[in-house]
């Protein structure tokens, strides 16, 4: 079996279909990745093949303020996401579609695997199944299907517990339709129609979660709300860790068990400022000494982090998180969809501060779960870092729910689950057998 993966160039879209691809090459596949030029390194130390995007489309998302520089201007909520939208995933499209067509000449694959962010996809779904090949998405972020209560994504809205909630919920709808919804699906049918496709009946997000020939969700139930989805999405856990990506650090010996360990990361988007939380938490617990406090700088140098570095704190650029996980007592950050559900697949509970991108909803559920707190800010103060610590682990209910939703990871095989889906799913293709005659490819 050809299969072409197809990521946004960011690391958090990324990493997760590097396992999948692994997995595929493991059985005696053929994987080639279709991404940004940023990550073939990344990519290429896979063993898979790397194509990359065309200019337009070959973004890299590390720094995505370096790359929408008016976002550093806007204020997290929903005009910083129009804007994020439009610039980085909208205006994309089209090269991203012209990229894949590209990559389907050279490769006829027999199938398409991509992230829920990669909608460059949207035109190909909107074709005939005849003409496209099948293809399965990837949930990296939260699961972005409509809500029961009638609440938008993305700004970590609980939940509604009574009609007066419903009520509250309906009218933030109604403007963020208007600031949000609205002008992004104008954006993107004027751009679907000069492809000859669409328009869209749904708002972007819910379409491909929907138009999907399966859409695997990288989480389990106990971490979404309830509602009813689409019978395309199945919960298949968190991706099994890439094990010896980087080297154990020089302190390793430090972790001998003698103290409770704090991990702190702002993951590899929004860690252009370590003041935000990784610097706040190093300063919260500088004199625990029951603590062990070790901050990933997510790829960057560690002298990006800001201050002193405290007797009792160890920091790398990169960790082995299948090494440092097990060890972890709380987990610190920013909100990740990916890192916390690692987290939780170990049962660890967890202490959360971000509001940019997804991490309001992310952060929102983790609360909501039991699994850990939720300080609801993008700059939380010292003292209220320390104390939720403490609390987290002092309070055993946030470690009890911890563990009851690892026992939910546990009880899904995760890479048999993700190869059977895109095994069985690239079975119902067609197309391969008239790619030859279409003159999109």
């Amino acid at each position: 079996m050809k299969v072409l993966i197809v990521s946004t160039p960011a690391t958090g879209h990324l990493n997760p279909l590097l396992p999948i691809g692994r997995s595929l090459m493991e059985e005696h596949h053929e994987v080639v990745f279709l991404t940004g030029s940023a990550l073939r390194q990344r990519i290429e130390g896979t063993g898979a093949r790397f194509l990359a995007f065309p200019p337009q489309a070959d973004l890299d998302l590390r720094d995505h303020h370096a790359v929408v520089p008016e976002l550093k201007e806007i204020a997290p909520g929903p005009e910083w996401l129009r804007v994020a939208l439009e610039r980085i995933f909208v205006d994309t499209i089209p090269a991203q579609y012209a990229g894949m067509r590209r990559a389907l000449r050279d490769v006829p694959a027999d199938i398409i695997v991509g992230d829920d962010m990669m909608f460059g996809v949207v035109p190909m779904l909107l074709k005939p199944r005849s003409e496209r090949p099948p293809i399965v998405l990837c949930g990296t972020s939260i699961l972005h299907w409509r809500r029961d209560d009638g609440a938008p994504l993305f700004l970590g809205l609980p939940p509604a517990s009574n009609q007066a909630q419903r009520d509250e919920y309906a009218a933030i709808a109604r403007d963020y339709d208007r600031i949000v919804n609205q002008p992004i699906a104008l954006r993107l049918n004027k751009i679907l129609k000069e492809l000859g496709v669409g328009p869209l009946s749904t708002d972007m997000y819910e379409s491909v979660v929907e138009l999907a020939d399966a859409y695997m969700q990288l989480s389990v139930p106990g971490f979404e709300y309830p509602r009813d989805v689409p019978a395309t999405v199945h919960f298949v856990g968190t991706p099994p860790i890439v094990p010896n990506q980087v080297p154990l650090p020089s302190w390793a010996r430090d972790l001998d068990g003698s103290r409770k360990v704090v991990l702190v990361t702002q993951g590899t988007v929004a860690n252009h400022d370590f003041g935000l939380l990784v610097r706040p938490t190093l300063a919260a617990l500088a004199t625990e000494p029951d603590l062990l406090v070790v901050a990933t700088a997510g790829g960057r140098p560690v002298d990006a982090i800001p201050g002193p570095i405290p007797d009792n704190a160890r920091v790398a650029s990169y960790l082995p998180f299948e090494w440092i996980l097990p060890k972890t007592d709380v987990f610190v950050t920013n909100g990740g969809y990916g890192s916390v559900n690692q987290a939780l697949s170990f049962g660890i509970p967890i202490v959360t501060a971000g509001l940019t991108e997804d991490k309001a909803d992310v952060n929102a559920r983790i609360a909501w779960s039991g699994v850990g707190i939720n300080l609801a800010t993008n700059e939380p103060a010292p003292r209220a870092l320390g104390e939720a610590v403490r609390t987290v682990l002092a309070k055993p209910t946030f470690r009890a729910h911890a563990t009851a939703m690892a026992a939910e990871f546990a009880r899904l095989d995760t890479r048999t689950e993700m190869l059977r889906i895109v095994s069985e799913t690239a079975r119902t293709g067609t197309w391969l057998r008239t790619w030859h005659k279409q003159p999109a490819w």
